[in-house]
């Protein structure tokens, strides 16, 4: 039987990917109605939801925008917002799993499916879609799959993205240097890191080791996890050698930003190195483009990561899904706003794609007449992703949060000179192959 554990987390774009964030803001905490005993509701009684997302600013009143929309539509149903940046989104949640808890409707992400879903802490979807009461006649099975975990439907997508780096496109110009090909390499990485640092600015602030290095894993035929999540999935170090090598130098050269002042990031598009015009580019996924685009007031492109060798690297993901909880009081209603957010084009006309294109095709249709170009270049770029790319892996296992902090703490280790790489591939193979069979028990 699984055991539980403590979610234990960093700062991380693998999950920003998943959203830029912003200026926290959150309202409340558990209130007396979510923790009230269930009573048989008739379309008339007054409904309480509590929901909770993470993201920058815009997402935020937009979001707002479509549960003022969704309360007009049923006017008994009052939705508590809870929300916040990134990092403080997560350790919020913490405590309230731990003590059940957890708002009615949560924002997730595929990584963290396991860590929920696998202590019984999120509704199965699956029986609700069955019945109706999400409808999933638009929506392609590859995308509900995204969602799944351990045979149940945890989560279902509210868009989705790929790794997609946004480059300053005038400083590009400037520097006389094109916009990198579809097909670049890391060494032409490398290159224009250079090229950058001799024109005064960052490649970007960071290249995220949990989100790159298992980018990195697929481009080698290799995975993050075994299929059984019991083990690590590469059979020997040299990719971890490799990877983290290269990552140092670039380091040592002064390509990224040194750990103490990436230590003080909140990972928003507004403090982002190439928002504020220190860095020619920032690493992150095709869904924040429209907030650091908008957040730098230039022209910017988006381009697929480096190393997409056989399109095997790339893949589509989820960039964000919403999760009914278990210990919510008012699941029919709940299950109700998550159809309305995933199937409603009203609602996705207020959002715009920013949460990832959505999955329903007819809202996709229905959209692209209203996309400004910024939105249209990513609508493109997921559907040329989606076409040089090959399946996602499984969602992590339960542990991988765990196995995750132990990878970007001994890449500190790597980048203070506190560990050599090749002992780093050692430790980190042993630490986290113990903590994944750990958790298969």
């Amino acid at each position: 039987m699984k055991k539980a554990l403590t979610i234990m987390l960093s700062a991380s774009v693998l999950l920003t990917a998943c959203g830029g964030a912003t200026t926290p803001a959150a309202s409340g905490g558990a209130t007396p109605e979510a923790t009230m005993a269930p009573k048989p509701a008739t379309s008339n009684d007054p409904v309480k939801l509590r929901f909770s997302w993470w993201g920058g600013q815009a997402r935020h009143d937009y979001t707002l925008k479509i549960i003022e929309l969704y309360q007009q539509k049923n006017p008994n149903v009052k939705i508590e917002a809870e929300y916040a940046a990134f990092d403080d989104y997560w350790k919020k949640l913490a405590p309230q799993a731990a003590a059940n808890d957890l708002p009615d409707i949560i924002q997730m992400d595929d990584a963290y499916i396991s860590q929920f879903g696998g202590r019984g802490q999120l509704e199965d979807l699956r029986p609700h879609m069955e019945k109706g009461t999400i409808d999933k006649t638009n929506i392609s099975p590859g995308f509900l799959k995204i969602g799944e975990f351990d045979g149940k439907q945890y989560q279902l997508a509210l868009g989705v993205n790929a790794l997609g780096p946004t480059f300053d496109a005038d400083f590009l110009k400037k520097i006389g240097a094109p916009i990198p090909a579809k097909d670049w390499t890391w060494d032409d990485m490398e290159a224009l890191a250079k090229k950058f640092k001799e024109n005064g600015k960052l490649l970007g602030d960071r290249i995220d080791f949990k989100v790159f290095f298992p980018y990195y894993l697929r481009s080698v035929d290799a995975k993050m996890y075994s299929a059984d999540g019991a083990s690590l999935g590469f059979a020997d170090d040299k990719p971890f050698i490799d990877y983290f090598k290269r990552y140092q130098r670039w380091y040592d050269a002064g390509y990224v930003l040194p750990l103490d002042k990436m230590a003080q990031k909140k990972l928003t598009p507004e403090d982002d190195e190439m928002v504020l015009g220190n860095a020619g580019a920032s690493l992150v996924w095709s869904n924040q483009y429209i907030a650091w685009t908008s957040a730098a007031k230039r022209a910017t492109e988006i381009i697929p990561p480096p190393g997409n060798v056989g399109k095997k690297a790339l893949f589509l993901k989820s960039s964000q899904g919403l999760s009914v909880t278990k210990n919510s009081k008012n699941k029919e209603e709940a299950l109700k706003f998550v159809n309305f957010f995933i199937n409603d084009l009203e609602a996705h006309k207020i959002m715009k794609g920013e949460r990832g294109v959505p999955i329903n095709s007819k809202v996709q249709e229905g959209l692209k007449p209203l996309l400004n170009p910024e939105e249209t270049k990513v609508f493109e770029y997921v559907a040329w992703a989606e076409a040089n790319s090959s399946p996602n892996d499984p969602p992590y296992p339960v542990g991988s949060v765990e196995v995750m902090k132990v990878l970007s703490d001994l890449g500190e280790q790597i980048l203070y000179k506190k560990i050599s790489v090749e002992d780093a591939a050692v430790k980190f193979r042993k630490e986290a192959n113990v903590i994944l069979a750990k958790n298969k028990k």
